[in-house]
């Protein structure tokens, strides 16, 4: 980066702010993942971005992929940024991957990861967005056996908040899979962790086979601070959960906030397409999925 992060909160200050929405309001964003694959067909780049939600699938807010930024200089962002208001785009939060394994057995390794996270903090605040979305990965593969796996993510994450301290982001676990999508180690990870700061992008699809992810998602939203929301509609109609029930379970259990569709399309096996056949496809199935949260949560017919 070519600031500080002391320069990028003077100069933004309470600009995390702006993608809180307000009290008891709820609307839609898209988590960048659900056109990967368009992405990596070279189909569009992220400055692209509040033009295409804007003005094909009118959506409000945008969740990014911290991998698809190309080059985040100071630059680069004032672009990005600028492109949003153009577009009077809401920037939601930053997805991190590939930062280090914030639960690993080795000290040293797991505090690095805290770390390598500090530079998306900065991003994510300058931005304007209310949090970052972390992961819970390291150990065992053996993590059923991982008794202290809560307190190792506890300890890195205490760290990424103390450093977001003042920016006023909001630092979230995911249900991501393993021991991250085991709801007991989540619990006990809210638990030690305790910050008001601290929460869950709730992913309605990631949960352990096995587990009961209406029961699940009943005990974990109470900390939702952002969701993730998977389909089972349309071409990529899933037939094991039925997303339009969980919809409600956290509508019941009290979520208000972003809805962010995260659907993808689902290539047939074996079947070659074009970037301009992945890219329709993907918006089809992002449409189809927004459909589907006005009707269940924005009460749209």
């Amino acid at each position: 980066m070519s600031a500080t992060r002391r320069q990028f909160l003077s100069t933004s200050m309470g600009a995390a702010a702006a993608a809180a929405l307000p009290p008891g309001k709820d609307d839609i964003s898209l988590a960048n993942w659900s056109i990967v694959q368009s992405f990596r067909a070279g189909k569009w780049k992220l400055l692209d971005m509040p033009r295409i939600l804007r003005d094909v699938l009118k959506i409000n807010g945008l969740e990014y992929v911290n991998t698809f930024f190309e080059n985040p200089t100071i630059e680069y962002l004032r672009k990005l940024k600028r492109n949003c208001e153009d577009y009077g785009m809401t920037s939601v939060l930053v997805m991190v991957d590939d930062e280090g394994n914030t639960a690993s057995l080795d000290k040293a390794e797991r505090m690095q990861a805290a770390v390598a996270h500090r530079k998306w903090i900065d991003v994510a605040h300058y931005l304007g967005c209310h949090a970052i979305r972390c992961n819970l990965r390291g150990g065992p593969k053996e993590w059923q056996q991982d008794k202290d796996v809560a307190k190792r993510g506890a300890e890195v994450f205490r760290d990424i908040l103390e450093y977001a301290k003042g920016s006023g982001l909001n630092v979230l676990i995911e249900n991501h899979g393993g021991a991250s999508s085991d709801p007991d180690v989540l619990l006990e990870l809210m638990r030690l962790v305790n910050h008001p700061k601290f929460g869950m992008l709730v992913d309605t699809g990631n949960w352990n086979p096995g587990v009961d992810r209406y029961e699940a998602t009943r005990k974990l939203i109470r900390y939702g601070k952002g969701m993730s929301v998977k389909g089972t509609w349309g071409p990529n109609k899933r037939a094991d959960f039925d997303m339009e029930k969980l919809l409600q379970v956290c509508i019941d259990g009290g979520y208000h906030g972003w809805w962010g569709i995260e659907v993808g399309w689902r290539r047939p096996e074996g079947v070659q397409a074009t970037p301009d056949e992945i890219w329709e496809n993907e918006i089809k199935s992002v449409l189809a999925a927004k459909t589907v949260v006005e009707r269940v949560v924005l009460k749209k017919a």
